[in-house]
C-alpha cells in the first residue's frame, strides 16, 4: 500500500493539503521532519499515513490523555490498528497493551512523555521494530513556548537510548522563530525537513464586541449561545472564578454546560471532558487549561469571555472552532478591565522551570509587549484577519470579507448581497446528524469519530444512492463505508427518491 492507496483507504480521501506530502516522504524517505500547520491542517494525517504503510510501530509522543484517546478512537474505526499508554489505564492494561505491541498487533502507540523511560516501556521500545518517532504539540519543549512540558525535554535521551534511531517528525501549530530553534535542539533533530504552511483559516469568521459592563457581557454570551441552538461551543475565560461563574450562569439559563479548569480534581476533569466530547453537553466553559490537541471537530463556535494574555493563545484557542472545515464562529468579548487582568497574571505567574530571575523578567517582558499586540487587535480598525496573519509575519489582503470589521466595510467594499451560496434542505442533514448520533451511542463513542459534519454535509450534497457512489463522498474510507454505507444509504435513498418524484422531503426517517 503507498501513500495515496492508504490515504483513501484509511481517511476517504484522494488527496493530500498543502505541506502533507512533503513531510509524509522526508519521514518515509528515512528524514527528520518539522511541521508547522495551523490547527484543522491534518497534521496527524502526516506521521499517522508513514505510520500505517511501513513496517514496525511507530511511537507518537502526546502530551494529553484527552488527545490521546481522540486520536485512537478515530484511527481504530478507520481499520487502523493503534492503541495508547498513559495514566487513564491501570497497571494491567499498561501491561496487557505493552505485550500486544510487543506481538505486532499494533501500528500507532500513543505515549505520554513521562511514560518514555518507565522499564517496562524501555524495555519493549529497545526490542521493537519502530519505524518512526512522531512529537506530537512540539513546541511543549521550549521554555519560551505557551504550553513548557519539563518532560519533553527528556525526549531526545530516549530517542538517543535505541539501538537504531528511527526517523523524528516534530509537529505543532504555534511556533515563533525561537520555539522553532528550539524544537530543533532540544529535540535533537538532524537536517530537519521544514515545512511552515500559511496560519490563515479561511472558514473562521472573527469578531470583536465591546462590552461596557458584565451584565451585557453575559447577555451577549447568552445570545450567542441562543443564536448557534444545539451547536456545540467553547467558552474561554480568564480564571477559575469566572468559568464557575459562567457556567452556574449558563445552567441557570437551562444551557447544556460543563467546565474544566486546573483547580478541578483528575476525575472531574475527565468527566466533564468526556460529556462535552459525546455531546452530552452542549458547551465547555474552560479557561485555557482546557483544548490544546482537542480533536472534537464540529465545534461550531468559541467564544472568549475574557481577553486572553497575548494573540498566539487566542488563535490557538480560537482555532478549536471548525477543525472540521466548515463555517465557525471566533468571538472576542472585550472590556477595559480585561487588560488588568491579564497584566496581573502575567506578573504573578509561576516561574517557569529552572530560569534565573534575569530569565523571568525577560519574560516578563515579553508577555506585557504579547499583551499589547493583543488590545491593539481589540482596538483595530482594520481586517481582523489582516491583523492576526500581519502579527505572524505574513501578508494578507485588505479585507477578507469575513470578519466583524469587514462586515462594517461591506457596504463600500462588497457589491450589493452578492449572491450567497444555497444551502441544501436541512432536513436531510438533520436525519443524518440523528443516525450518527444513534451509531455513536451505540459504540461508545463521540459522533465526530463516525463521520465528521463535513463528510455529512458532503453525503447531503452528493446524495449517493449506492456504495460506489457513497465511497466517493470526503472521509469515508473503506471501513467505514462497509460499516455505515447500508445504513446511511437507507436514509439518502428516501430523500433521493423524494426529490425525483417531486415529493416534500419528511423530516425523520
Amino acid at each position: 500500500m503507498d501513500r495515496y492507496e492508504a490515504l483513501r483507504h484509511y481517511f476517504g480521501h484522494t488527496s493530500f493539503r498543502e505541506g502533507q506530502d512533503v513531510i509524509i516522504d522526508a519521514l518515509l524517505s528515512g528524514r527528520d521532519a518539522l511541521a508547522v500547520m495551523p490547527t484543522g491542517a491534518g497534521k496527524s494525517m502526516c506521521f499517522q499515513i508513514p505510520a500505517l504503510i511501513q513496517e514496525g510501530v511507530a511511537l507518537v509522543i502526546s502530551p494529553l490523555i484527552s488527545l490521546m484517546k481522540d486520536q485512537v478512537l478515530s484511527l481504530v474505526q478507520m481499520g487502523a490498528p493503534a492503541a495508547y499508554l498513559n495514566s487513564s489505564l491501570t497497571l494491567s492494561q499498561q501491561q496487557e497493551a505493552l505485550r500486544r505491541a510487543a506481538q505486532g498487533r499494533y501500528k500507532i502507540i500513543y505515549v505520554a512523555p513521562e511514560r518514555l523511560n518507565s522499564p517496562d516501556f524501555l524495555h519493549f521500545a529497545l526490542h521493537a521494530t519502530i519505524s518512526l518517532i512522531a512529537v506530537d504539540e512540539a513546541h511543549c519543549v521550549s521554555q519560551w513556548g505557551q504550553d513548557f512540558r519539563p518532560s519533553y525535554l527528556r525526549i531526545a535521551e530516549f530517542i538517543a537510548r535505541l539501538p537504531k534511531r528511527p526517523p523524528v517528525g516534530a509537529f505543532t501549530a504555534t511556533a515563533t522563530p525561537h520555539v522553532k530553534d528550539d524544537i530543533r535542539e532540544l529535540l535533537s533533530l538532524q537536517n530537519p525537513k521544514t515545512v511552515v504552511t500559511g496560519f490563515d483559516r479561511p472558514n473562521l469568521h472573527f469578531s470583536v464586541r465591546k462590552i461596557p459592563t458584565m451584565r451585557e457581557r453575559d447577555e451577549a454570551l447568552l445570545q450567542i449561545i441562543r443564536e448557534h441552538g444545539s451547536d456545540s461551543g467553547i467558552v474561554y475565560c480568564a480564571t477559575r472564578k469566572s468559568v464557575e461563574e459562567v457556567c452556574d450562569l449558563l445552567s441557570d439559563y437551562h444551557v447544556s454546560a460543563t467546565c474544566y479548569h486546573a483547580g478541578l480534581s483528575d476525575d472531574e476533569r475527565r468527566s466533564n471532558q468526556d460529556d462535552f466530547r459525546f455531546d452530552r453537553a452542549q458547551v465547555m466553559v474552560a479557561t485555557n487549561a482546557f483544548g490544546m490537541g482537542i480533536d472534537k471537530s464540529n465545534v461550531r463556535y468559541v467564544v472568549h469571555y475574557n481577553m486572553p494574555k497575548d494573540l498566539e493563545s487566542y488563535y490557538q484557542e480560537a482555532g478549536r472552532a471548525g477543525r472540521d472545515g466548515a463555517e465557525a464562529e471566533c468571538i472576542l468579548l472585550y472590556n477595559g478591565r480585561d487588560v488588568h487582568t491579564a497584566r496581573w497574571l502575567i506578573e504573578h505567574s509561576e516561574t517557569r522551570y529552572e530560569l534565573s530571575e534575569d530569565e523571568r523578567a525577560t519574560l516578563i517582558e515579553r508577555d506585557l509587549e504579547r499583551l499589547k499586540q493583543m488590545t491593539f487587535y481589540t482596538a483595530s480598525r482594520k481586517c481582523l484577519r489582516k491583523f492576526i496573519l500581519n502579527y505572524f509575519g505574513e501578508h494578507a489582503s485588505e479585507h477578507c470579507m469575513n470578519c466583524s470589521y469587514c462586515a462594517e466595510e461591506a457596504r463600500v467594499y462588497v457589491p450589493a448581497a452578492q449572491p450567497k451560496k444555497e444551502k441544501r434542505e436541512p432536513g436531510l442533514l438533520g436525519a443524518l446528524k440523528d443516525l450518527r448520533n444513534r451509531i455513536a451511542r451505540i459504540k461508545g463513542v463521540p459522533a465526530y469519530v463516525i463521520f465528521s459534519d463535513e463528510t455529512l454535509r458532503d453525503m447531503a450534497e452528493r446524495l449517493p444512492t449506492t456504495m460506489e457512489e457513497f465511497s466517493m463522498v470526503k472521509g469515508v474510507g473503506e471501513v467505514k463505508l462497509e460499516l455505515y454505507g447500508p445504513d446511511f444509504l437507507s436514509i439518502l435513498r428516501v430523500y433521493a427518491l423524494a426529490q425525483l418524484h417531486g415529493q416534500s422531503i419528511p423530516d425523520k426517517i
